[in-house]
């Protein structure tokens, strides 16, 4: 993060468990099990505290870093717990705020389904900003907009592991990749109605799918890519653009819980990967 400045970052299960078993982060590891053990007294509890904490330990130091907002994920075991995200929220919250760091600089992640959908919609009424993820699916997006997400994180590269497999093949154009083309219909779609909700592409295998994305609000990029991106001297090409999206002709749609679910029904990639997503999380956690 100091290497590259980028203007936020974000965190998830997987990435702090990794940090986590570095020599490096051992202290922010040692001070969450410290401060478990003075604020809870089960061990149950404790445990849970700990890596709530840890969460948020890492995001403070990267707030050191960079000059916008982190974010931290809900314990992906929360994903169809309405109740439970809630409070996972405001607690992240509460500790961030116990450290002297504003709310406007953290965004509580969460995976967007229905329920973390509707966390969402209660969350950033109260001021606290959120960032949808796993997204694979184009209702998902829309419904997330609907609630008012300050922030989705559609995945384009779980979308081209999919139909990569599917296809047998072993990549895609730059503008025929399955996960670029996501995402571009997502952020058309958000630009032709108005929709303030940012749209951060995320989770890249190569940097033509990143170029294939010049244009779109955030991009989310693994130091590997940036490096590859640095020392690139070819050509950026701008491809979407808010102009070029409102001149479309788009139908708007209004998602309910009824028809997101059957959206996702139609939609086996989306299933599997929203799915796998939560449980590979939940293991990491």
């Amino acid at each position: 993060i100091a290497k590259y400045k980028p203007t936020d970052a974000t965190t998830n299960p997987s990435l702090i468990y990794a940090a986590a078993k570095m020599p490096a982060y051992k202290s922010l590891v040692d001070a969450a099990v410290s401060y478990a053990k003075e604020n809870a007294s089960t061990p149950e509890d404790q445990l849970e505290l700990a890596l709530d904490r840890l969460a948020v330990n890492f995001g403070i130091e990267i707030l050191k870093e960079v000059p916008g907002r982190v974010s931290t994920e809900v314990d992906a075991r929360l994903s169809y717990d309405l109740e439970g995200s809630l409070a996972k929220a405001h607690r992240y919250i509460k500790m961030y705020e116990e450290a002297g760091i504003s709310k406007d600089r953290v965004l509580i992640k969460l995976a967007a389904t229905w329920e973390g959908i509707k966390a969402c919609e209660i969350l950033e009424k109260e001021g606290i900003h959120c960032n949808m993820t796993l997204i694979f699916n184009f209702a998902q997006a829309v419904a997330c907009a609907e609630v008012g997400a300050t922030l989705i994180s559609p995945f384009v590269g779980r979308i081209f592991d999919y139909y990569k497999q599917q296809d047998g093949v072993e990549g895609y154009s730059k503008l025929e990749d399955p996960g670029v083309v996501s995402v571009t219909s997502i952020y058309n779609y958000y630009k032709k109605h108005g929709y303030n909700t940012i749209v951060m592409g995320a989770s890249f295998r190569n940097t033509n799918q990143i170029e294939g994305l010049a244009g779109v609000d955030f991009l989310t990029i693994s130091p590997g890519l940036l490096e590859k991106l640095k020392n690139s001297e070819a050509p950026l090409e701008k491809i979407l653009s808010v102009e070029a999206a409102q001149a479309l002709d788009i139908p708007k749609i209004h998602v309910t819980e009824p028809y997101y679910r059957w959206a996702l029904n139609e939609d086996a990639m989306s299933t599997l990967k929203l799915s796998e997503g939560i449980r590979n999380f939940g293991k990491d956690t």
